[in-house]
């Protein structure tokens, strides 16, 4: 145990926090501050990176549980004895975004992030894309479910507004259009609204029930939206169809272990760890 450091309240002074929130981020994971001679919390300097950090996601009104999973996900993904406090961790577009030196990731799916595509793509191709898109309202009639899901992914790096009309527009013409329903659906869930990104994701799986991205996918909605057996089903489903999804066996262990079903979580454990092990560095 330990006397130095700081106090719950003076980072909460420093940070512009209430006390409240600071308890909450260490309950999030964000940080893990040693204890005093009677059990209270010492922080040290990079707590209080961490918790600058936490302050930018409460403010961006992240669910607890969705920081919660990056976190986890981003102590899996670190090397052994690095930090959080070396990343840059940030909310876009209703989600976790990591960064270091070389590059920038999304926790929870692992996908790479590339900044040339957002500054550049919105700068001078999604211009273009929105006047493609004026272009094609006017004549929609013209226009098939395909083109509207063809035009929704180009408009959706800089224009997602526009995309979402472009995929509505879509399964509109085309109500069994598995990839606009997906797309949409992940539109709807990065904006904020996973009831809706649900009933799309739902209509892809009828659609094509093969669709292991759809059945994830699904399982994350249902997730934030505090429904864990119905998620567990979605990721059940996601590594039937694709037995190498690591990140669904991953999300399928946690809801095991929530769940009380410490086999599977095991199971699905043991598996995720293969195919982690297997992958390129």
């Amino acid at each position: 145990m330990i006397s130095a450091g700081y106090t719950t309240r003076e980072v909460a002074k420093m940070l512009g926090l209430s006390a409240s929130q600071v308890r909450s981020s260490v309950r999030c994971g964000f940080s893990m501050p040693e204890r005093g001679a009677r059990g209270e919390m010492r922080f040290r300097f990079q707590d209080l990176v961490l918790l600058r950090t936490a302050r930018g996601l409460i403010s961006a009104r992240i669910p607890a549980r969705r920081i919660r999973r990056a976190l986890t996900r981003l102590r899996e993904q670190l090397p052994e004895g690095r930090s959080l406090a070396s990343l840059h961790i940030t909310a876009e577009a209703g989600g976790v975004v990591a960064a270091d030196e070389t590059a920038r990731w999304q926790p929870e799916s692992g996908q790479i992030l590339f900044d040339f595509d957002a500054r550049e793509l919105t700068r001078t191709v999604a211009p273009l894309a929105r006047k493609a898109f004026r272009a094609a309202a006017k004549e929609g009639r013209e226009l098939t479910a395909d083109d509207w899901y063809a035009l929704g992914c180009q408009l959706e790096p800089g224009a997602t507004d526009q995309a979402r009309e472009a995929y509505e527009r879509a399964v509109a013409l085309e109500p069994s259009h598995a990839d606009a329903h997906v797309n949409l659906g992940r539109v709807l869930h990065e904006g904020g609204e996973a009831a809706a990104a649900e009933r799309h994701y739902r209509a892809a799986l009828a659609a094509r029930p093969e669709d292991s991205t759809a059945a994830f996918n699904l399982g994350v909605a249902l997730e934030d939206l505090g429904k864990p057996r119905s998620a567990l089903e979605a990721y059940e489903k996601a590594v039937a169809l694709d037995p190498e999804n690591a990140d669904a066996h991953y999300n399928a262990a946690s809801l095991c272990e929530r769940l009380g079903r410490g086999s599977a979580a095991l199971r699905h454990l043991k598996v995720y760890r293969n195919l982690v092990r297997e992958r390129p560095s």
